[in-house]
């Protein structure tokens, strides 16, 4: 069985950071690019990051330069470090892989920036 399970949101104040954690089992961690995503009210979902199995990373341009996608593959797990965050950053984090031809996510961890 597939899981997927994320921690570390909370509220933050603008200009903050949060590290963002997503936990894998059932796969064969290493062999596959992991994603993050978010969803903020109202809005579609949107591909955040995502990071390679040979290490390689991707961010949304919103984001670039503020955000770092990480991963362990000893302990199957991927990480989202977000610093300087914006209000426009709030939503709900979702981790997510593609294996074995279906798609599979967390549950979802949310963020909040405000003052």
């Amino acid at each position: 069985q597939v899981r997927l399970v994320e921690s570390g949101g909370g509220l933050v104040q603008p200009g903050g950071s949060l590290r963002l954690s997503c936990t894998t089992s059932g796969i064969n961690f290493k062999l596959y690019t992991l994603n993050w995503h978010r969803q903020a009210s109202g809005k579609q979902r949107e591909l955040v990051a995502n990071i390679t199995s040979g290490g390689s990373t991707n961010y949304a341009d919103s984001v670039k330069g503020r955000f770092t996608i990480s991963r362990d593959n000893v302990r199957s797990r991927v990480f989202l470090q977000m610093n300087n965050l914006k209000p426009e950053d709030t939503a709900a984090y979702f981790c997510n892989v593609h294996a074995r031809g279906s798609s599979f996510w967390g549950q979802g961890t949310q963020v909040t920036v405000s003052s």
